[in-house]
């Protein structure tokens, strides 16, 4: 083997170890069995098979492809499995990896790769687990300030301990192949600093794939932490409805409470049944049939305040989208700004039109009112101002859900009336 085939093999190995650790980074199964905090006995063989699978061919290809020995990075993945997984599973890994070897007639491999195994598992419950994420072979880039910070404030580096323990390994590993030939798989070279490349290879490959997967794992927990900022998002606008329609909805009862105290109560019972229900754990879809379910109880209220002579309820509904799922208490601020806004400056009241219709894969529903409308000019858009808190939080509460997918419109007519027109998915959003 000459030294310029090694230098060759060490600069294909960087390619091969990126590429490898990318193609696994692009696998779902991959992603949440790695980065789960804890796995079950069957999850970790799951785990140790998106490894062993590839890399054991590899040390096959080593052994029968002349010259292709860039394939074998058996010795530094079973280090990731050490520092990653455990000692246990990376002795098991480092027993299948060198099944092919052994074939080939190199006996060390086996004992070799359950001792690396071993200790890398050792060094990895040693070594914190932020501390190996962000491992690199470039202790500092200053060796002046690395070695006055240790002489200030004597400690174990452990990033450095980690890149001394891998290059002692690969040194051994040379030393072995040098003592007993072809029994243990090493790159041997003529040249000193060719043979000093070789022992800072292992570390800059460990390191590679550590800095692909630590990218990954900073990305997934930014996804993680804007999927919980929409959730506290949401749960803060859902919040912001329940005090508003409260406080609407106490002072029609008080408005009774001395001139018709038996509606009074009537109403009463109604805001306990719709405040057991905003009591409850709410998930953040319901089903269609849920939703009006739960605003016949608000609009019961309105009805009583009003007059059943003055407040007019029509329904054209669809029974092909009662089972839709859509955003939990959708209708009722809209609704609310219906009568609040629309009949309730009118003296002779009006009427109150729900509407749903399932076209195609989208779900159209509407909430109409023959008031004294909303000013002279139409609101359309996820991002219009509608009139009144209600209005606004549906139209938020919109764009967190389903982003572009959902359409909300507004057409007000002074004098005739407006209409909230939703178009959402009736599937929900991925």
């Amino acid at each position: 083997m000459t030294d310029r085939l090694i230098l060759i093999t060490l600069l294909v190995k960087l390619g091969v170890v990126a590429s490898v650790a990318s193609v696994l980074a692009r696998a779902s199964t991959f992603r949440r069995l790695f980065f789960a905090e804890r796995r079950r006995p069957r999850q970790t063989v799951a785990l140790l098979a998106f490894f062993l699978v590839p890399l054991t061919l590899g040390v096959w290809i080593r052994t029968s492809v002349p010259n292709f020995l860039a394939a074998d990075i058996s010795f530094e993945t079973i280090i990731l499995l050490g520092l990653l997984i455990g000692p246990r599973w990376a002795m098991l890994g480092g027993v299948i990896l060198s099944a092919p070897a052994l074939h080939h007639g190199e006996y060390l491999s086996l004992p070799f790769n359950a001792a690396v195994g071993l200790l890398s598992g050792i060094l990895g419950s040693f070594v914190e687990r932020e501390e190996i994420w962000s491992f690199t072979p470039f202790v500092d880039l200053s060796l002046y300030r690395w070695v006055r910070r240790i002489l200030r404030r004597p400690r174990i580096d452990r990033q450095f301990l980690m890149l001394f323990l891998i290059v002692a390994a690969e040194a051994c590993r040379d030393w072995l192949a040098r003592a007993f030939p072809r029994k243990l798989f090493a790159l041997v070279a003529t040249q000193l600093w060719v043979q000093v490349l070789v022992w800072l290879s292992a570390p800059i490959v460990v390191g590679i794939a550590l800095k692909v997967w630590n990218a990954l794992r900073i990305e997934m927990k930014l996804e993680e932490q804007k999927h919980l900022l929409l959730e506290a998002r949401l749960d803060a606008l859902q919040r912001q409805i329940n005090p508003h329609f409260l406080f609407n909805t106490l002072n029609s009862i008080a408005s009774l409470v001395r001139v018709k105290p038996e509606l009074a109560r009537e109403m009463t019972v109604k805001l306990a049944n719709i405040l057991r229900a905003l009591l409850k754990d709410h998930d953040t879809y319901v089903p269609l049939r849920s939703e009006l379910s739960f605003t016949d109880d608000y609009l019961d209220i309105e009805v009583v305040r009003f007059g059943a002579d003055k407040l007019h309820v029509e329904k054209e509904i669809d029974p092909n989208t009662l089972d839709v799922l859509v955003p939990s208490i959708l209708l009722q601020p809209l609704i609310e700004n219906s009568i609040k806004h629309g009949l309730e400056p009118r003296i002779h009241g009006g009427t109150v039109t729900l509407r749903s219709k399932l076209t195609g894969d989208r779900v159209l529903i509407e909430v109409a009112d023959d008031g004294v409308g909303m000013g002279d000019r139409p609101l359309t858009g996820v991002h219009s101002n509608g009139n009144g808190i209600g209005m606004k939080n549906v139209q938020e509460r919109l764009e967190v859900l389903y982003g572009a997918q959902a359409s909300f419109k507004v057409v007000s007519n002074p004098g005739r009336g407006t209409l909230v027109s939703i178009e959402i998915p009736a599937d929900l959003p991925l």
